[in-house]
């Protein structure tokens, strides 16, 4: 028999016995009054003769990680949600009742307990136990505590036993929770709206992307979970809402990687009355505010590189980034030696590529690797920017800006094309381009009617929210700042 399944033998005929001797496995009416941080808080800087001298008294729980048995008593470490604190369990405290279940527990079981703080001989902060009980039994052992748990798969596939045994993963799902929440607070203090958009949509909108299809049985249609918010997010804009922002869902039907999870978070946000270069200016001052609650300063380390996020940032054209990074003019000029350059640098494409494509793909092939600190990349052509406002002076290139830091997209903004009659056009290229037989793009009309009534002018962005994250806690892969990425089937 393996032994892991022996061990769960023996721990569900330990728990038959327990129950078999009037022992509650699973009670409910423990309440603590003690966090193991508020304890530490509160007493760790009391020295032993000063605890001696208290006559208080506390009520923590928490899982049992660790147990040094000494006969009559027993040390345990107990970890809650805050951390970690030490108990002491003695048989003439106790009681025998008690300390009999207690030397039956295991490794794992949760426990609440009732007593004085105090330091032991060798100066640690431990709680002497006065009443201990038995809060949940844990059938199954946890991973071995010399090795933890490092099989990276069942990591992601068994994120609890994660969370219960690695430390940094819980702090850096902490670190996401505050990473949300200062995006939130930062927009709502300058006067924007949370708003919330449908996540099943008629048309897949708002980004190229391929979709994930479901049916409605009731409504008899086929709907979408949406890949964007966008186009939800601006009608709203023409109804008035001149600052919204959603933190929203988006889910792609696509690749999976160390950048990309087919279910991802985004923040997406619009400022009537606002230009790009405004958005520029209000992305350096929010990442900055972000960074600063989030890890204490606005430097963080990166795989070993320090990523700065004090301004200025770097706001340089598409067509200028190529040039400092090799690109010859005529290849900006020319669609045919662009053509011949992508071919050179083993960019797969069709042949059929509009300059404007072809010069974005280079670009992400020989310079976006290049930008690790952050830095603004601006005037993306106007063949892959179909929601963008086209520049005033250039016809060809648009008022849009995409973020990059460590070589990764994390941004992307526009000042935004309001005017309905060359929106449809743009749709409509898009499709052609496509082909029309491509039954997943279509043309939202009803975003059309929306832009007919008039939309301010303004600006919008979104925000890879996960890949912020990973900057924020060190994670190499986006699934290390997913609770539950989705995995391959088993077998």
């Amino acid at each position: 028999m393996p032994q892991e399944s022996q061990v769960l033998r023996q721990r569900k005929e330990k728990a038959r016995q327990l129950k078999e001797a009037g022992v509650e496995l699973y009670p409910r009416d423990f309440r603590v009054d003690h966090t193991s941080e508020d304890i530490h808080k509160k007493y760790g800087s009391m020295g032993t003769e000063e605890l001696e001298g208290l006559d208080e008294v506390v009520t923590v729980a928490g899982r049992m990680m660790a147990l040094r048995d000494f006969g009559r008593a027993a040390f345990t470490h107990l970890q809650d949600r805050k951390g970690r604190i030490q108990v002491y369990v003695r048989k003439d405290k106790v009681g025998d009742a008690t300390f009999r279940l207690f030397k039956k527990l295991d490794i794992g079981d949760f426990i609440g307990v009732k007593g004085r703080p105090f330091r032991t001989k060798t100066g640690e902060l431990t709680i002497e136990a006065h009443e201990l009980k038995l809060l949940a039994k844990s059938l199954r052992p946890l991973p071995e505590k010399w090795h933890g748990l490092t099989d990276v798969e069942l990591r992601y596939r068994q994120r609890y036993l994660d969370l219960i045994v690695n430390p940094r993963v819980r702090e850096t799902f902490i670190k996401r929770s505050l990473t949300i929440q200062a995006l939130r607070d930062f927009l709502l203090e300058r006067d924007f709206l949370e708003v919330e958009t449908p996540m099943m949509q008629p048309i897949p909108g708002g980004a190229t992307a391929r979709p994930f299809k479901t049916y409605h049985n009731a409504l008899e249609m086929e709907l979408y979970l949406r890949i964007a918010p966008e186009l939800y997010l601006k009608r709203l804009v023409v109804g008035g809402m001149e600052r919204v922002f959603e933190i929203n869902r988006n889910f792609r039907n696509e690749g999976i990687s160390s950048l990309h999870n087919p279910e991802f978070t985004m923040l997406e946000f619009y400022q009537s009355y606002s230009t790009y270069e405004d958005l520029m200016s209000l992305t350096e001052e929010m990442f900055q505010e972000v960074a600063q609650r989030v890890t204490g300063g606005v430097k963080v380390i990166y795989e070993g590189v320090e990523i700065d996020f004090s301004s200025p940032w770097p706001r340089i054209p598409m067509r200028e980034a190529l040039l400092q990074y090799g690109v010859g003019d005529e290849v900006l000029k020319d669609r045919a030696a662009a053509l011949s350059k992508a071919r050179d640098s083993g960019i797969e494409i069709t042949g059929d590529e509009p300059h404007g494509e072809l010069l974005a793909m280079l670009f992400e092939e020989l310079v976006q690797p290049q930008l690790v600190q952050p830095t603004f990349i601006t005037d993306y052509p106007v063949e892959i920017s179909p929601l963008a406002r086209r520049k005033d002076d250039d016809p060809s290139l648009t008022e849009r800006f995409e973020l990059f830091i460590f070589g990764r997209e994390i941004a992307n903004g526009f000042t935004e094309l309001n005017d309905p009659e060359e929106q449809r056009e743009r749709f409509l290229e898009q499709l052609r381009r496509r082909g029309v037989e491509d039954e997943e793009f279509f043309i939202d009309e009803d975003f059309l009617l929306a832009l007919e009534y008039g939309m301010p002018p303004t600006a919008g962005e979104g925000i890879g929210v996960d890949r912020l994250v990973m900057l924020l806690t060190d994670s190499p892969s986006i699934r290390d700042v997913i609770l539950f990425p989705h995995m391959r089937k088993k077998g």
